[in-house]
Protein backbone atom coordinates (compact mmCIF):
# COMPACT_ATOMS: atom_id res chain seq x y z
CA UNK A 1 0.00 0.00 0.00
CA UNK A 2 0.84 3.34 -0.24
CA UNK A 3 2.33 5.05 2.14
CA UNK A 4 -0.31 8.05 3.18
CA UNK A 5 2.22 11.02 2.43
CA UNK A 6 2.55 14.70 1.14
CA UNK A 7 2.59 14.76 -2.96
CA UNK A 8 5.79 13.55 -3.82
CA UNK A 9 8.17 15.44 -6.04
CA UNK A 10 10.05 15.17 -9.62
CA UNK A 11 13.18 13.21 -9.14
CA UNK A 12 15.63 15.82 -9.76
CA UNK A 13 17.79 16.36 -13.03
CA UNK A 14 21.39 16.55 -10.56
CA UNK A 15 22.10 14.24 -7.66
CA UNK A 16 20.71 16.44 -4.66
CA UNK A 17 23.43 17.37 -2.54
CA UNK A 18 22.57 17.12 1.15
CA UNK A 19 22.44 19.22 4.02
CA UNK A 20 20.31 21.93 3.03
CA UNK A 21 19.00 22.44 6.00
CA UNK A 22 21.61 20.80 8.38
CA UNK A 23 20.22 22.22 11.62
CA UNK A 24 16.53 21.19 10.99
CA UNK A 25 15.55 17.91 13.48
CA UNK A 26 13.94 15.54 11.96
CA UNK A 27 10.19 14.84 12.71
CA UNK A 28 9.47 12.98 15.49
CA UNK A 29 7.02 9.92 15.18
CA UNK A 30 3.97 12.24 16.88
CA UNK A 31 4.38 14.58 13.44
CA UNK A 32 4.30 11.65 11.50
CA UNK A 33 1.31 10.53 13.65
CA UNK A 34 -0.53 13.74 12.79
CA UNK A 35 0.33 14.20 8.99
CA UNK A 36 -1.37 10.55 8.47
CA UNK A 37 -4.71 11.64 9.81
CA UNK A 38 -4.91 15.08 8.05
CA UNK A 39 -4.08 12.47 5.17
CA UNK A 40 -6.65 10.35 5.90
CA UNK A 41 -9.31 13.48 6.28
CA UNK A 42 -7.76 15.08 2.89
CA UNK A 43 -8.91 11.44 1.52
CA UNK A 44 -12.34 10.97 2.91
CA UNK A 45 -13.24 14.74 1.89
CA UNK A 46 -11.66 13.18 -2.15
CA UNK A 47 -13.58 10.39 -1.77
CA UNK A 48 -17.26 12.87 -0.98
CA UNK A 49 -16.46 14.73 -3.36
CA UNK A 50 -16.02 12.16 -6.03
CA UNK A 51 -18.90 10.86 -5.18
CA UNK A 52 -21.06 14.55 -5.56
CA UNK A 53 -19.34 15.13 -9.07
CA UNK A 54 -18.20 11.68 -10.50
CA UNK A 55 -15.60 11.95 -13.24
CA UNK A 56 -15.61 9.86 -15.79
CA UNK A 57 -13.33 6.64 -16.12
CA UNK A 58 -11.86 6.66 -19.73
CA UNK A 59 -11.47 3.86 -22.10
CA UNK A 60 -8.86 3.49 -24.88
CA UNK A 61 -11.27 3.39 -27.93
CA UNK A 62 -12.20 6.44 -30.12
CA UNK A 63 -14.69 4.40 -32.53
CA UNK A 64 -11.68 4.34 -35.01
CA UNK A 65 -11.24 7.90 -35.27
CA UNK A 66 -8.01 8.53 -37.08
CA UNK A 67 -5.66 10.05 -34.61
CA UNK A 68 -2.80 11.18 -36.55
CA UNK A 69 -1.64 14.89 -35.36
CA UNK A 70 0.89 15.38 -32.55
CA UNK A 71 -0.98 18.19 -30.52
CA UNK A 72 1.84 18.49 -27.76
CA UNK A 73 4.36 16.61 -26.76
CA UNK A 74 6.39 15.96 -23.71
CA UNK A 75 10.21 14.68 -23.41
CA UNK A 76 11.93 14.13 -19.86
CA UNK A 77 14.64 11.97 -18.81
CA UNK A 78 14.32 8.90 -16.69
CA UNK A 79 17.93 7.94 -15.17
CA UNK A 80 18.69 11.44 -13.20
CA UNK A 81 20.56 10.16 -11.12
CA UNK A 82 24.49 8.18 -11.11
CA UNK A 83 24.63 7.95 -7.44
CA UNK A 84 24.89 4.00 -6.79
CA UNK A 85 22.63 4.68 -3.59
CA UNK A 86 20.02 5.74 -6.02
CA UNK A 87 20.10 3.55 -8.16
CA UNK A 88 17.43 1.10 -5.97
CA UNK A 89 14.80 4.30 -6.02
CA UNK A 90 15.54 4.95 -9.69
CA UNK A 91 14.79 1.33 -10.48
CA UNK A 92 11.64 1.70 -8.54
CA UNK A 93 10.56 4.63 -10.04
CA UNK A 94 11.31 2.93 -13.41
CA UNK A 95 8.64 0.27 -12.34
CA UNK A 96 6.40 2.63 -11.43
CA UNK A 97 6.02 5.18 -14.04
CA UNK A 98 5.74 1.78 -16.52
CA UNK A 99 2.84 0.44 -14.58
CA UNK A 100 1.11 3.88 -14.41
CA UNK A 101 2.08 4.26 -18.66
CA UNK A 102 0.35 0.81 -19.37
CA UNK A 103 -3.01 2.37 -18.14
CA UNK A 104 -3.01 5.85 -19.41
CA UNK A 105 -1.42 4.88 -23.49
CA UNK A 106 -3.64 5.01 -25.69
CA UNK A 107 -6.64 6.47 -23.88
CA UNK A 108 -8.83 8.42 -25.44
CA UNK A 109 -10.29 11.99 -23.86
CA UNK A 110 -13.61 13.16 -25.49
CA UNK A 111 -13.85 16.61 -25.74
CA UNK A 112 -15.58 18.65 -22.63
CA UNK A 113 -14.85 15.47 -20.50
CA UNK A 114 -11.97 15.91 -17.58
CA UNK A 115 -9.08 13.61 -17.56
CA UNK A 116 -8.49 12.43 -13.66
CA UNK A 117 -4.76 11.61 -13.26
CA UNK A 118 -5.92 9.11 -10.38
CA UNK A 119 -9.08 8.53 -11.90
CA UNK A 120 -7.30 6.71 -14.47
CA UNK A 121 -3.89 5.35 -13.02
CA UNK A 122 -5.69 3.92 -9.72
CA UNK A 123 -4.12 3.59 -6.25
CA UNK A 124 -0.67 3.19 -6.45
CA UNK A 125 0.26 -0.18 -4.13
CA UNK A 126 2.59 -3.22 -4.64
CA UNK A 127 -0.07 -5.48 -5.28
CA UNK A 128 -1.19 -3.41 -8.42
CA UNK A 129 2.90 -3.51 -9.60
CA UNK A 130 4.14 -0.39 -7.86
CA UNK A 131 7.62 -0.23 -6.55
CA UNK A 132 9.58 1.70 -3.86
CA UNK A 133 10.35 5.14 -5.19
CA UNK A 134 11.02 8.59 -3.62
CA UNK A 135 8.57 11.22 -2.62
CA UNK A 136 8.08 14.38 -0.66
CA UNK A 137 6.91 14.34 2.54
CA UNK A 138 7.02 17.00 5.71
CA UNK A 139 9.91 18.68 3.78
CA UNK A 140 12.09 15.17 2.94
CA UNK A 141 12.60 13.19 -0.06
CA UNK A 142 11.99 9.95 1.66
CA UNK A 143 11.31 6.22 -0.01
CA UNK A 144 7.69 5.50 -0.63
CA UNK A 145 5.53 2.55 -2.81
CA UNK A 146 4.51 4.22 -5.91
CA UNK A 147 6.51 7.19 -5.61
CA UNK A 148 8.11 9.24 -9.09
CA UNK A 149 4.95 9.58 -10.94
CA UNK A 150 5.03 12.87 -10.51
CA UNK A 151 7.48 12.87 -13.51
CA UNK A 152 4.45 11.50 -15.06
CA UNK A 153 1.76 13.67 -13.84
CA UNK A 154 4.47 16.58 -14.35
CA UNK A 155 4.78 15.91 -17.71
CA UNK A 156 0.97 15.59 -18.63
CA UNK A 157 0.35 18.73 -17.10
CA UNK A 158 2.91 20.17 -19.75
CA UNK A 159 1.48 18.71 -22.37
CA UNK A 160 -1.72 19.51 -21.78
CA UNK A 161 -0.82 22.93 -21.28
CA UNK A 162 0.60 23.06 -24.98
CA UNK A 163 -2.60 21.80 -26.24
CA UNK A 164 -4.40 24.58 -24.83
CA UNK A 165 -6.04 22.20 -22.07
CA UNK A 166 -8.23 23.83 -19.34
CA UNK A 167 -6.71 22.92 -15.59
CA UNK A 168 -9.33 22.20 -14.04
CA UNK A 169 -7.21 20.58 -10.76
CA UNK A 170 -3.15 20.89 -10.32
CA UNK A 171 -1.09 21.37 -7.46
CA UNK A 172 2.48 23.05 -7.28
CA UNK A 173 4.78 21.28 -4.59
CA UNK A 174 5.56 23.04 -1.16
CA UNK A 175 9.09 22.48 -1.58
CA UNK A 176 10.96 21.84 -4.30
CA UNK A 177 14.28 19.87 -5.41
CA UNK A 178 17.08 21.18 -7.17
CA UNK A 179 16.68 20.71 -11.03
CA UNK A 180 13.14 19.54 -10.94
CA UNK A 181 10.44 20.86 -12.49
CA UNK A 182 8.81 22.18 -9.32
CA UNK A 183 12.28 24.30 -9.80
CA UNK A 184 11.13 25.72 -13.21
CA UNK A 185 7.30 26.42 -11.71
CA UNK A 186 6.13 23.58 -14.11
CA UNK A 187 5.11 20.99 -11.68
CA UNK A 188 1.79 19.40 -10.94
CA UNK A 189 2.00 17.14 -8.07
CA UNK A 190 0.44 14.23 -7.05
CA UNK A 191 -0.30 12.23 -4.21
CA UNK A 192 -3.59 9.45 -4.27
CA UNK A 193 -6.06 10.32 -3.75
CA UNK A 194 -6.64 13.97 -2.58
CA UNK A 195 -3.81 16.06 -4.37
CA UNK A 196 -4.72 15.48 -8.69
CA UNK A 197 -4.38 16.57 -12.21
CA UNK A 198 -7.63 17.39 -13.75
CA UNK A 199 -7.31 18.89 -17.33
CA UNK A 200 -10.54 19.78 -19.80
CA UNK A 201 -9.15 19.05 -23.61
CA UNK A 202 -11.26 21.43 -26.24
CA UNK A 203 -11.38 18.87 -29.07
CA UNK A 204 -10.93 14.75 -28.46
CA UNK A 205 -7.77 14.13 -28.01
CA UNK A 206 -5.76 10.51 -27.75
CA UNK A 207 -3.16 10.38 -25.00
CA UNK A 208 0.36 8.13 -25.48
CA UNK A 209 2.66 7.18 -22.55
CA UNK A 210 5.73 5.23 -23.44
CA UNK A 211 9.02 4.75 -21.75
CA UNK A 212 11.94 4.30 -24.36
CA UNK A 213 15.60 3.44 -23.43
CA UNK A 214 15.96 7.01 -21.84
CA UNK A 215 13.31 8.87 -21.91
CA UNK A 216 9.75 9.38 -20.29
CA UNK A 217 7.64 10.79 -23.91
CA UNK A 218 4.09 11.87 -22.87
CA UNK A 219 2.17 13.22 -26.24
CA UNK A 220 -1.66 14.06 -26.65
CA UNK A 221 -2.62 13.16 -30.93
CA UNK A 222 -5.97 14.81 -32.63
CA UNK A 223 -7.40 14.55 -36.13
CA UNK A 224 -6.33 18.01 -37.34
CA UNK A 225 -3.42 20.47 -35.91
CA UNK A 226 -4.53 22.38 -33.34
CA UNK A 227 -4.17 25.94 -33.61
CA UNK A 228 -3.64 27.26 -29.79
CA UNK A 229 -5.02 31.42 -29.36
CA UNK A 230 -3.10 31.41 -25.79
CA UNK A 231 -1.14 29.55 -24.08
CA UNK A 232 -1.57 28.81 -20.51
CA UNK A 233 0.90 29.66 -18.28
CA UNK A 234 1.87 27.77 -14.83
CA UNK A 235 0.05 30.03 -12.30
CA UNK A 236 2.87 31.96 -10.24
CA UNK A 237 3.24 31.95 -6.46
CA UNK A 238 5.71 32.15 -3.59
CA UNK A 239 8.87 30.64 -4.04
CA UNK A 240 8.97 27.09 -2.63
CA UNK A 241 11.13 26.15 0.00
CA UNK A 242 14.01 23.40 -0.77
CA UNK A 243 13.53 20.25 0.41
CA UNK A 244 16.25 17.66 1.93
CA UNK A 245 17.22 14.28 0.80
CA UNK A 246 16.68 11.25 3.42
CA UNK A 247 19.83 10.03 2.43
CA UNK A 248 22.22 12.69 2.52
CA UNK A 249 20.77 14.78 5.52
CA UNK A 250 22.74 13.01 7.59
CA UNK A 251 19.75 12.60 10.18
CA UNK A 252 20.28 8.95 11.03
CA UNK A 253 17.99 9.13 13.93
CA UNK A 254 14.86 10.16 11.57
CA UNK A 255 12.77 6.89 11.25
CA UNK A 256 13.18 7.58 7.52
CA UNK A 257 16.49 7.80 6.99
CA UNK A 258 16.91 4.15 8.83
CA UNK A 259 14.42 2.87 6.19
CA UNK A 260 16.00 4.33 3.32
CA UNK A 261 19.61 2.87 4.26
CA UNK A 262 17.95 -0.56 4.61
CA UNK A 263 16.33 -0.31 0.94
CA UNK A 264 19.77 0.89 -1.08
CA UNK A 265 22.10 -1.97 1.19
CA UNK A 266 19.36 -4.79 0.60
CA UNK A 267 20.41 -7.24 -1.47
CA UNK A 268 18.43 -7.82 -4.83
CA UNK A 269 18.52 -3.73 -5.18
CA UNK A 270 20.97 -3.58 -7.56
CA UNK A 271 20.47 -3.52 -11.73
CA UNK A 272 20.75 -7.03 -13.07
CA UNK A 273 19.72 -8.71 -16.14
CA UNK A 274 17.06 -11.30 -16.91
CA UNK A 275 16.64 -13.47 -20.11
CA UNK A 276 13.23 -14.06 -21.29
CA UNK A 277 13.46 -17.41 -23.62
CA UNK A 278 11.14 -19.68 -25.27
CA UNK A 279 12.25 -22.44 -27.37
CA UNK A 280 15.86 -23.36 -26.97
CA UNK A 281 18.31 -23.38 -29.91
CA UNK A 282 21.77 -24.51 -29.09
CA UNK A 283 23.72 -21.87 -30.63
CA UNK A 284 21.54 -19.52 -28.07
CA UNK A 285 21.89 -21.85 -25.36
CA UNK A 286 25.80 -21.31 -25.61
CA UNK A 287 25.54 -17.87 -26.15
CA UNK A 288 23.15 -17.56 -22.42
CA UNK A 289 26.66 -19.29 -20.81
CA UNK A 290 28.68 -17.26 -22.10
CA UNK A 291 26.72 -14.00 -21.11
CA UNK A 292 24.72 -14.69 -18.02
CA UNK A 293 26.08 -13.64 -14.35
CA UNK A 294 24.78 -16.14 -10.89
CA UNK A 295 22.78 -12.77 -10.00
CA UNK A 296 20.31 -13.08 -12.99
CA UNK A 297 17.44 -14.39 -13.69
CA UNK A 298 16.09 -16.54 -15.97
CA UNK A 299 12.45 -17.32 -17.29
CA UNK A 300 11.93 -20.44 -19.53
CA UNK A 301 8.75 -22.11 -20.63
CA UNK A 302 9.60 -25.11 -18.18
CA UNK A 303 12.66 -26.81 -17.25
CA UNK A 304 13.11 -29.04 -20.11
CA UNK A 305 15.85 -31.18 -18.80
CA UNK A 306 14.06 -32.15 -15.58
CA UNK A 307 10.96 -32.88 -18.05
CA UNK A 308 12.68 -34.60 -21.31
CA UNK A 309 11.65 -31.89 -23.38
CA UNK A 310 14.81 -30.88 -25.67
CA UNK A 311 12.94 -28.02 -26.92
CA UNK A 312 12.84 -26.08 -23.18
CA UNK A 313 16.23 -27.47 -22.13
CA UNK A 314 17.97 -24.40 -20.98
CA UNK A 315 20.64 -24.58 -18.38
CA UNK A 316 19.95 -23.30 -15.04
CA UNK A 317 22.50 -24.65 -12.38
CA UNK A 318 24.28 -21.99 -11.15
CA UNK A 319 21.27 -19.34 -11.44
CA UNK A 320 19.81 -18.68 -7.83
CA UNK A 321 16.32 -17.04 -9.90
CA UNK A 322 14.65 -19.20 -12.65
CA UNK A 323 10.73 -18.90 -13.41
CA UNK A 324 8.91 -21.37 -15.08
CA UNK A 325 5.75 -20.74 -16.96
CA UNK A 326 4.46 -24.35 -16.61
CA UNK A 327 0.28 -23.65 -17.40
CA UNK A 328 0.79 -21.63 -20.48
CA UNK A 329 3.53 -24.04 -22.37
CA UNK A 330 1.13 -26.86 -21.38
CA UNK A 331 -1.99 -25.13 -23.00
CA UNK A 332 0.21 -24.04 -25.98
CA UNK A 333 1.32 -27.34 -26.49
CA UNK A 334 -2.39 -29.08 -26.09
CA UNK A 335 -3.93 -26.08 -28.92
CA UNK A 336 -0.80 -27.00 -30.75
CA UNK A 337 -1.49 -31.34 -31.19
CA UNK A 338 -5.27 -30.07 -32.10
CA UNK A 339 -4.15 -28.60 -35.15
CA UNK A 340 -2.97 -29.05 -38.33
CA UNK A 341 0.45 -28.99 -39.13
CA UNK A 342 0.57 -26.02 -41.32
CA UNK A 343 -2.51 -23.08 -42.25
CA UNK A 344 -3.74 -20.21 -40.65
CA UNK A 345 -5.12 -21.49 -37.52
CA UNK A 346 -1.71 -23.03 -36.77
CA UNK A 347 -0.06 -19.95 -36.74
CA UNK A 348 -2.96 -17.99 -34.77
CA UNK A 349 -2.11 -20.23 -32.27
CA UNK A 350 1.29 -20.02 -32.43
CA UNK A 351 1.03 -16.16 -31.51
CA UNK A 352 -1.79 -16.73 -29.36
CA UNK A 353 0.62 -18.90 -27.10
CA UNK A 354 3.76 -16.37 -27.58
CA UNK A 355 1.55 -13.62 -26.19
CA UNK A 356 0.35 -15.46 -22.99
CA UNK A 357 3.60 -16.62 -22.11
CA UNK A 358 4.87 -13.01 -22.63
CA UNK A 359 2.12 -11.68 -20.43
CA UNK A 360 3.05 -14.75 -17.76
CA UNK A 361 6.92 -13.37 -17.85
CA UNK A 362 6.46 -10.23 -17.42
CA UNK A 363 4.25 -10.18 -14.13
CA UNK A 364 7.14 -11.11 -12.65
CA UNK A 365 9.74 -9.43 -13.82
CA UNK A 366 12.22 -8.25 -11.12
CA UNK A 367 11.77 -4.07 -10.70
CA UNK A 368 15.53 -3.93 -10.39
CA UNK A 369 15.87 -5.84 -14.12
CA UNK A 370 17.85 -2.83 -16.08
CA UNK A 371 18.82 -5.01 -19.42
CA UNK A 372 16.78 -7.80 -20.92
CA UNK A 373 17.32 -10.66 -23.21
CA UNK A 374 14.03 -11.36 -25.38
CA UNK A 375 13.51 -14.07 -27.62
CA UNK A 376 12.08 -13.07 -30.66
CA UNK A 377 8.49 -14.93 -30.29
CA UNK A 378 7.60 -12.33 -27.29
CA UNK A 379 8.97 -9.00 -28.31
CA UNK A 380 5.84 -7.72 -29.67
CA UNK A 381 3.98 -8.84 -26.65
CA UNK A 382 6.53 -7.16 -23.95
CA UNK A 383 6.49 -4.15 -26.28
CA UNK A 384 3.21 -3.18 -26.32
CA UNK A 385 2.85 -4.44 -22.60
CA UNK A 386 5.12 -1.72 -21.79
CA UNK A 387 7.65 -3.94 -19.79
CA UNK A 388 10.62 -2.87 -21.70
CA UNK A 389 10.27 0.98 -21.46
CA UNK A 390 12.86 1.98 -19.35
CA UNK A 391 15.54 -0.63 -19.99
CA UNK A 392 18.07 -1.59 -22.54
CA UNK A 393 17.52 -5.07 -24.38
CA UNK A 394 18.49 -7.91 -26.64
CA UNK A 395 16.76 -9.71 -29.07
CA UNK A 396 17.48 -13.81 -30.14
CA UNK A 397 16.28 -13.80 -33.44
CA UNK A 398 15.24 -16.66 -35.20
CA UNK A 399 13.83 -15.05 -37.93
CA UNK A 400 13.59 -11.76 -40.02
CA UNK A 401 11.11 -9.08 -38.87
CA UNK A 402 7.61 -9.74 -39.79
CA UNK A 403 7.62 -7.29 -41.87
CA UNK A 404 10.27 -8.06 -44.14
CA UNK A 405 8.78 -11.89 -44.23
CA UNK A 406 5.61 -10.92 -45.56
CA UNK A 407 7.10 -8.16 -47.85
CA UNK A 408 8.74 -11.17 -49.39
CA UNK A 409 6.00 -13.72 -49.47
CA UNK A 410 3.58 -10.74 -50.96
CA UNK A 411 6.49 -10.56 -54.08
CA UNK A 412 6.48 -14.40 -54.21
CA UNK A 413 2.43 -14.43 -54.12
CA UNK A 414 2.07 -11.86 -56.89
CA UNK A 415 4.61 -13.97 -59.36
CA UNK A 416 2.80 -17.55 -58.27
CA UNK A 417 -0.74 -16.81 -57.62
CA UNK A 418 -1.38 -20.32 -57.70
CA UNK A 419 0.55 -21.04 -54.56
CA UNK A 420 -2.01 -21.03 -52.05
CA UNK A 421 0.62 -21.43 -49.05
CA UNK A 422 2.38 -17.67 -49.76
CA UNK A 423 -0.54 -16.15 -49.08
CA UNK A 424 -2.86 -18.29 -46.54
CA UNK A 425 -1.23 -15.88 -43.30
CA UNK A 426 -0.49 -12.50 -42.09
CA UNK A 427 0.18 -11.33 -38.71
CA UNK A 428 -2.45 -8.95 -37.24
CA UNK A 429 -0.90 -5.69 -38.14
CA UNK A 430 -0.24 -4.42 -34.66
CA UNK A 431 2.04 -7.39 -33.96
CA UNK A 432 4.15 -6.33 -36.89
CA UNK A 433 4.49 -2.68 -36.42
CA UNK A 434 5.08 -3.70 -32.43
CA UNK A 435 8.16 -5.93 -33.67
CA UNK A 436 9.43 -3.39 -35.83
CA UNK A 437 9.15 -1.12 -33.11
CA UNK A 438 11.14 -2.74 -30.90
CA UNK A 439 13.58 -4.04 -32.75
CA UNK A 440 14.42 -0.11 -33.46
CA UNK A 441 14.92 0.13 -30.15
CA UNK A 442 17.06 -2.55 -29.29
CA UNK A 443 20.48 -2.32 -28.16
CA UNK A 444 22.09 -5.87 -29.70
CA UNK A 445 20.17 -7.83 -32.08
CA UNK A 446 21.85 -11.57 -31.51
CA UNK A 447 21.16 -14.40 -34.34
CA UNK A 448 23.09 -17.36 -35.96
CA UNK A 449 21.31 -16.20 -39.64
CA UNK A 450 23.37 -14.46 -41.71
CA UNK A 451 20.85 -12.41 -43.59
CA UNK A 452 19.16 -11.62 -40.30
CA UNK A 453 22.47 -9.86 -38.57
CA UNK A 454 22.93 -8.16 -42.29
CA UNK A 455 19.46 -6.46 -41.62
CA UNK A 456 20.85 -4.62 -38.52
CA UNK A 457 24.41 -3.66 -39.08
CA UNK A 458 26.75 -2.85 -35.90
CA UNK A 459 24.27 -3.81 -33.81
CA UNK A 460 24.03 -7.88 -34.74
CA UNK A 461 26.46 -10.28 -32.85
CA UNK A 462 26.55 -12.70 -35.62
CA UNK A 463 26.75 -16.32 -33.61
CA UNK A 464 28.44 -19.75 -35.01
CA UNK A 465 25.98 -22.72 -36.03
CA UNK A 466 25.90 -25.52 -34.14
CA UNK A 467 25.96 -28.94 -35.91
CA UNK A 468 28.27 -32.26 -36.25
CA UNK A 469 30.22 -32.14 -39.74
CA UNK A 470 31.53 -35.68 -40.90
CA UNK A 471 35.46 -35.58 -41.86
CA UNK A 472 35.53 -34.89 -45.79
CA UNK A 473 38.00 -38.24 -46.02
CA UNK A 474 34.93 -40.23 -44.58
CA UNK A 475 32.17 -38.94 -47.38
CA UNK A 476 31.41 -41.48 -50.19
CA UNK A 477 30.39 -39.40 -53.44
CA UNK A 478 26.89 -40.82 -54.40
CA UNK A 479 25.98 -42.67 -57.23
CA UNK A 480 23.16 -39.68 -58.39
CA UNK A 481 23.00 -36.39 -57.12
CA UNK A 482 20.32 -36.37 -53.84
CA UNK A 483 18.61 -33.29 -52.68
CA UNK A 484 17.06 -33.64 -49.00
CA UNK A 485 14.53 -31.44 -47.99
CA UNK A 486 13.94 -31.13 -44.58
CA UNK A 487 11.71 -28.29 -43.59
CA UNK A 488 7.74 -28.72 -44.09
CA UNK A 489 6.72 -29.09 -47.64
CA UNK A 490 5.46 -25.86 -48.42
CA UNK A 491 5.33 -23.17 -50.69
CA UNK A 492 6.85 -20.49 -47.97
CA UNK A 493 9.34 -22.66 -47.10
CA UNK A 494 10.98 -23.02 -50.45
CA UNK A 495 9.96 -26.28 -51.78
CA UNK A 496 8.73 -25.16 -55.08
CA UNK A 497 12.58 -23.73 -55.70
CA UNK A 498 13.67 -26.85 -54.47
CA UNK A 499 12.03 -28.89 -57.06
CA UNK A 500 12.68 -26.85 -60.01
CA UNK A 501 16.28 -26.72 -58.89
CA UNK A 502 16.68 -30.45 -58.91
CA UNK A 503 14.92 -30.57 -62.32
CA UNK A 504 17.68 -28.53 -63.70
CA UNK A 505 20.46 -30.34 -62.01
CA UNK A 506 18.72 -33.40 -63.20
CA UNK A 507 18.54 -34.70 -59.02
CA UNK A 508 16.33 -37.00 -57.01
CA UNK A 509 14.41 -34.70 -53.79
CA UNK A 510 14.01 -36.75 -50.60
CA UNK A 511 11.15 -34.98 -48.46
CA UNK A 512 10.83 -35.63 -44.84
CA UNK A 513 7.07 -35.37 -44.98
CA UNK A 514 3.63 -35.90 -46.37
CA UNK A 515 3.32 -33.73 -50.11
CA UNK A 516 0.78 -33.09 -52.41
CA UNK A 517 1.07 -34.97 -56.33
CA UNK A 518 1.16 -31.10 -57.26
CA UNK A 519 4.70 -29.99 -56.01
CA UNK A 520 6.20 -33.48 -57.26
CA UNK A 521 5.58 -36.73 -59.00
CA UNK A 522 7.25 -39.84 -58.07
CA UNK A 523 8.77 -38.26 -55.07
CA UNK A 524 10.79 -40.13 -52.25
CA UNK A 525 10.26 -40.28 -48.72
CA UNK A 526 11.79 -41.18 -46.12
Amino acid sequence: MSSPAAPCVSVPTQPVQGGTHPASPPPSRWTLLVTQAKVAAFRLNRIVGNLRHPVRRHGFSNGGVSMPVIIAESRTPLWTSEANAEVAFQLGKLQNLRTAARRLNGLFIPSGDVFSFWRQVGRPTARAGFATGRMLREGCVVPSTGSGLCQLSNALYQAALAAGCEIVERHADSRIVPGSSAAAGADATVAWNYVDLRFLPRVGMELRVELTRDELLVRLFGRTPLRVLEKLRPPRGAAPHAASDCLACGQTSCPENRRAAAIVSAPGTRARSVFLLDENWPEFQRHLLKTRAAKDALFIPLDGAHWGQPRYAWPVRGLDDVHEAVWPTLVRAWRSRRLAAQGAARQLALLDGAEALAQSYGQQIPVEASHLVVAQSLLPFLWRDGHLGGRTFSVLMTRGPIGSLERRLDEAAAIHPQRTSLKDFRAPRWIAEAEAEALAGAAEIVTPHTAVAAEFGARARLLDWIGSRPALATVQPPAALVIGFAGPVVARRGAYEVREAAHLLGARVIYSGPISKALVSGATYL
